[in-house]
């Protein structure tokens, strides 16, 4: 089982930058592929970024690509989201997630989650 807990959201204005955090505990971390998802208000949930086991691959959703960034390091359980000239449609509660499956853009293939980190951005 892993437990998740992000970190790093706030209040960024528009343009800027912001890198979440995503605390994992347990010692099978580094066997699931992670994601990132973001929910903003009286929307569904919906895919942002994907990291493999080992961070070989990496997955976008075409809104985020070239501007946000994908990481993890397996030694200190922890995935990283490197958010750059955001915008103010970036708004949302941005939540990580393990899964151990190759579907990595169906939030319904994920079986840990975190409770979310909120992401405000001003124009």
């Amino acid at each position: 089982q892993v437990q998740l807990v992000e970190s790093g959201g706030g209040l960024v204005q528009a343009g800027g930058s912001l890198r979440l955090s995503c605390a994992a505990s347990g010692r099978t971390f580094g066997s699931y592929t992670m994601g990132w998802f973001r929910q903003a208000p009286g929307k569904a949930r919906e895919f942002v970024a994907a990291i493999s086991w080992n961070g070989d691959s990496t997955n976008y959703a075409d809104s985020v690509k070239g501007q946000f960034t994908v990481s993890r390091y397996n030694a200190k359980n922890t995935l990283y989201l490197q958010m750059n000239k955001v915008k103010p449609e970036d708004t949302a509660v941005y939540y990580c997630a393990a899964t151990d499956t190759a579907q990595v853009m169906d939030v319904m293939m994920y079986d840990y989650w975190g409770r979310g980190t909120q992401v405000t951005v001003s124009s």
